[in-house]
C-alpha cells in the first residue's frame, strides 16, 4: 500500500492544466461498445478507475490503441461475450463503480450483460434501482443468480416514457446508452443533466444517435439501427478544478488553472466566492491569487452560510470535502449539508486531529468554524478513505505545519492523474513511498 509523505506550509505557484473529467471518461469509454467502428477519445485521464475500465473493455475484445498523450482509439468490432463468465471479469468489475455502465451498451448491442456488485467509494448506500428498473422498463429482464450477480438479458429493447425516481447520473447514462439502439422513442423525465451527461449525448449524436433535450431534465431518444465512429474530446474535470482552488486558498498560493471550460462549471465558482476566495477570470483561465485571509459570506438575513449538494446545476457532492477543508482556515463559519451519502463526512475526524474546529452534527451535516489563520493545522498520520476525502486530506497536509503521511493513496490515484508530480511542479514537498 503506497503512501504520500508531505512537508506542509509551503506556498505554491504555477500553472495547472486540468485533467480530463473522470466521470465523463467512464461514460464515453463505455459508450464505445455501441458501435463496431473506431471511436477516438481525447483528454482521457489516466487514473486507476479509467485504466480498470479500459482493461475490462480489452477483456471483452475491444482494441484500444494509444494515439498520443491522453488520446486513445477504441474499436469494438470483435466482442467476446464469454469474458462475462470469467473470473477475471468478476474481479475487475468489482473494483470500480463504473462497471455498471457496461450494462446499457451490452444490452443494446448484444442483448446480454452481467452485473456483479460494483466497487467504488464506500460513502454510504449506492443503490442500483435506477439502472435496473429503467432498463427493465425498456424490456430487459434481470435475475439475481446465487446472490452474487445479476444476469441481465433482453430479446428486444423498446422505447418507453420513463420517470426516474432519482436524477442519477450513471443511471441516466446507462438508460441513454441502452435507448439509442432501442426500437421506437424513449423519454427520460427527471433525467440528470450534468455536463458529462450532455457530453455523452453530444458524442452519441455525432455517432448517429437522435437525442434531443440535451442539458434539460427531459431527454428524448429516437432509436436508430446502428451507430458510427466519431472523435470526442472530454471536458476538464470540474472536481479537480475545485480541488486546485481550495488548495490555493489553504496554502496562500497563486495558481492559474488553464483552459477550465468555465461555461460548464455551473455554480461551482460562485460557491467558492461565497467562501471569500477571490477568483480572476482571463478568457478560459481561472487565477487564484494569494490571500492572507478569506471572509465567509452569510445569507442576506445574517444567518450562517449553508452549503449543500444538489443535482446539477446545484453544487456537486464531490466538492463538499474540498469546501470543508477550505473552511477550516476561513474567517467565519459554515454549515455543510451532504444530502446524498450518509458516510461521506466521517473523514472530518482526521481534520479535527490536525486542529480544525468542526462539529459533526450527524452523518449528513458538519459545522465548521474557521480559525482565520490564527494557527496552522498540524501534520499527522492519516489514511485516505475515498477519492474526495483523500484529496481534502492532501490539501490539509500541504497547508499544515510539519510533516504528514497519508496512507492508502491508491484511493486518491483513482481520481487524480500524477497528482504528486504535478504538485511538485508548482513547489509542493510531496514524496510517494511504495
Amino acid at each position: 500500500m503506497a503512501s504520500f509523505k508531505i512537508t506542509g506550509g509551503k506556498q505554491l505557484r504555477g500553472t495547472i492544466h486540468p485533467q480530463g473529467a473522470k466521470n465523463e471518461a467512464l461514460q464515453v469509454i463505455s459508450a464505445t461498445l455501441l458501435t463496431r467502428q473506431k471511436v477516438i477519445i481525447k483528454k482521457v485521464p489516466l487514473i486507476k478507475d479509467v485504466i480498470c475500465l479500459m482493461e475490462l473493455l480489452q477483456g471483452l475484445g475491444v482494441t484500444i490503441n494509444k494515439i498520443s498523450k491522453n488520446t486513445y482509439s477504441f474499436e469494438s468490432k470483435n466482442i467476446k461475450l464469454e469474458y462475462l463468465d470469467s473470473k477475471l471479469f468478476k474481479e475487475n468489475s468489482q473494483k470500480i463503480r463504473a462497471s455498471v455502465m457496461l450494462v446499457g451498451p451490452l444490452l443494446a448491442r448484444f442483448g446480454i450483460a452481467k452485473l456483479y456488485p460494483p466497487g467504488g467509494d464506500k460513502i454510504g448506500r449506492r443503490r442500483l434501482d435506477t439502472h435496473l428498473l429503467g432498463l427493465s422498463d425498456l424490456g430487459a429482464n434481470f435475475v439475481l443468480k446465487k446472490k452474487l450477480f445479476y444476469q441481465i438479458s433482453a430479446k428486444k429493447l423498446t422505447g418507453k416514457n420513463l420517470l426516474l425516481e432519482e436524477a442519477s447520473v450513471t443511471g441516466t447514462a446507462n438508460i441513454i446508452m441502452a435507448a439509442v439502439l432501442a426500437k421506437g422513442t424513449t423519454t427520460i423525465y427527471n433525467a440528470a443533466c450534468e455536463p458529462y451527461i450532455q457530453q455523452l449525448c453530444k458524442m452519441l449524436n455525432s455517432m448517429g444517435a437522435k437525442i434531443t433535450g440535451i442539458s434539460s431534465n427531459l431527454i428524448t431518444i429516437k432509436g436508430v439501427n446502428k451507430l458510427n465512429g466519431c472523435t470526442h474530446k472530454i471536458l476538464p474535470d470540474m472536481i479537480e478544478i475545485g480541488s486546485w482552488i481550495g488548495l490555493a486558498a489553504m496554502t496562500k498560493s497563486t495558481i492559474r488553472i488553464k483552459n477550465a471550460s468555465i461555461k460548464t462549471l455551473g455554480n461551482t465558482l460562485k460557491v467558492f466566492q461565497k467562501m471569500g476566495i477571490k477568483l480572476k477570470i482571463e478568457k478560459d483561465d481561472i487565477i487564484v491569487k494569494k490571500q492572507q485571509q478569506y471572509n465567509v459570506d452569510t445569507f442576506i438575513n445574517g444567518s450562517i452560510l449553508t452549503i449543500s449538494d444538489a443535482p446539477w446545476p446545484g453544487f456537486s457532492p464531490d466538492l463538499l470535502s474540498i469546501i470543508i477543508v477550505t473552511a477550516t482556515q476561513a474567517n467565519g463559519s459554515i454549515l455543510v449539508h451532504q444530502k446524498m451519502f450518509e458516510s461521506r463526512l466521517f473523514f472530518v475526524d482526521k481534520l479535527i486531529d490536525m486542529g480544525a474546529k468542526i462539529i459533526l452534527c450527524d452523518p449528513h451535516r458538519a459545522a465548521i468554524t474557521g480559525i482565520n489563520r490564527q494557527y496552522e493545522l498540524k501534520g499527522t498520520i492519516m489514511t485516505s478513505p475515498d477519492i474526495r476525502a483523500g484529496i481534502a486530506l492532501l490539501i490539509a497536509a500541504l497547508s499544515a505545519n510539519g510533516e504528514s503521511t497519508i496512507h492508502n493513496i491508491e484511493q486518491i490515484d483513482r481520481g487524480y492523474e500524477n497528482i504528486d508530480s504535478r504538485l511538485r511542479a508548482i513547489g509542493a514537498s510531496i514524496e510517494r513511498i511504495e
